[in-house]
């Protein structure tokens, strides 16, 4: 058993976390499934030498402030990096470490920040080369220095959008316009709300202003409908959305683009709070999510969340509760008395009070329209791993199938690699719909979480 409290998850809740622990003089172990710490937001390029100006210097200047902290603490963390926890219960954790062998680790105190993955839409032509999610689209600017082929149009909703079109823009790639599917005026209800993070707020703007002197057209209440093309995307198809997000096929527009980059919020990655048993509610997007309280402690007061599994925030609440499940362990671990871990917990829960507020705004204006469920047709996939379409799920909730289980057992949606990562968002919206119930189930993830390669098992056996 490891001595030293675990975080699994090395983006900015799990480097905080690990800064908090080791200032307080307790050693660590992180482990990442990525080559270097800093997670989606905070990475960084993969190569030196790289000049991140296109992002813009306050996002340059905190990048380096927490790897630079980091750093300077490296000696008293234990760094796992190019490891995936692929399962565990509520006391150890099956790791496929860096040489893709199958490890079990024992903890006493865990910290979960695996972070989010991003919502799907499936719509016709989603699954064409070009067509990619806006968060790895940026990612590969940020890490790989990528830029993307041709032309990229921009669809979907919340704040990413318009930063992602300035910081393509900057990094040399055309962008052809970005489509935002909230109206102006639901956008504008929610000022009061986005002035909780004022230099957020006037970001946004700057953007905005951005966007306008560069001449890249930021449409509101539009979105997309189609993407088209012969073995690579060539034209995507947008049209106005009303209030519910259905579409007006009357006024469809054609863009001629190369790429196309959809992104419409993100999701808590559950699988493995699910697989350790922790218990979990719904959001009111429909969404899973682990519960925790005040410390960060889950329905297991020894297990932590922290970050996006905590609840989609960005980069800088993710540090603060990284830091507050830090604090718990501490007093858990008789480091700090009661009064000083409250006192240190009530500041950072200070901090994070106008982020929530700041959110909230966020996310009513970001709040999906029913409609967009209909956007795919008959033949369009739904379920990338096992081919399942549309049509197929319409079948199912025809026949009477009522939940998730029994949308799996008639379809095979989530019986792939992914384990529904991709599709069950579509299909409990389809399903919340169709039954008018608000809890249709989700399904518990297999054990192991992520496919595990043969190399992991070529000493298995050969023991005498």
């Amino acid at each position: 058993m490891s001595g030293h409290p675990v975080i699994v998850g090395g983006g900015s809740a799990g480097m905080a976390a690990a800064i908090e622990l080791v200032d307080a003089g307790v050693r660590c172990m992180l482990i990442d499934e990525a080559s270097r710490p800093g997670g989606v937001v905070y990475r960084g390029p993969l190569r030196a030498g790289v000049d991140l100006g296109y992002l813009g210097a306050r996002y340059s200047k905190a990048l380096g402030k927490l790897h630079t902290d980091f750093a300077a603490r490296a000696q008293s963390i234990d760094l796992r990096l190019n490891s995936r926890v692929v399962g565990g219960d509520d006391h150890s954790l099956v790791v496929l470490d860096e040489q893709e062998q199958l490890q079990s680790l024992a903890f006493e105190q865990l910290i979960l920040a695996a972070g989010c993955h991003e919502r799907n839409v499936p719509f016709p032509g989603w699954t064409l080369p070009g067509v990619m999610l806006l968060g790895g689209l940026q990612l590969q600017i940020k890490s790989n220095v990528v830029k993307p082929l041709g032309t990229t149009l921009i669809a979907g909703t919340g704040p990413l959008l318009p930063l992602v079109a300035c910081q393509l823009h900057a990094a040399g790639a055309k962008v052809a316009g970005v489509y935002e599917a909230c109206a102006f005026n639901r956008i504008a209800r929610q000022s009061l709300a986005l002035m909780n993070k004022p230099q957020l707020f006037l970001d946004g703007l700057s953007m905005l202003a951005y966007l306008k002197l560069h001449g890249i057209p930021m449409h509101y209440g539009w979105g997309v409908v189609e993407a088209r093309g012969e073995g690579e995307l060539t034209e995507v198809s947008v049209a106005p959305y009303d209030d519910a997000w259905k579409a007006d096929m009357t006024h469809v527009r054609r863009e001629s683009v190369q790429t196309l980059a959809v992104g419409y919020g993100f999701i808590p990655r559950t699988q493995l709070s699910q697989q350790l048993g922790l218990a979990h509610g719904y959001s009111t997007d429909g969404y899973l999510r682990a519960e925790c309280n005040v410390w960060q402690q889950s329905s297991l007061e020894h297990i932590h969340l922290a970050g996006d599994m905590a609840g989609i925030r960005g980069g800088e609440a993710a540090m603060l509760t990284g830091r507050i499940a830090a604090v718990s362990i501490l007093q858990q671990r008789g480091v700090l008395n009661a009064a000083q871990a409250i006192e240190r917990r009530e500041r950072y829960l200070g901090q994070l009070a106008s982020i929530k507020r700041f959110r909230s705004g966020v996310e009513r204006y970001t709040a999906r329209g029913p409609a967009q469920v209909e956007l795919p047709q008959a033949d369009t996939v739904i379920c990338r791993c096992e081919q399942v379409t549309r049509e197929a799920i319409d079948l199912a909730l025809e026949q009477g199938v009522q939940d998730m289980a029994g949308l799996k057992m008639r379809t095979r949606v989530s019986m792939g690699d992914c384990q529904g990562r991709m599709c069950v968002g579509y299909c409990s919206d389809r399903l919340r719909a169709a039954t008018g119930r608000a809890d249709v189930g989700w399904l518990r993830p297999r054990f192991p979480v992520d496919p595990v390669p043969f190399s992991a098992f070529k000493h298995a056996g050969t023991e005498a």
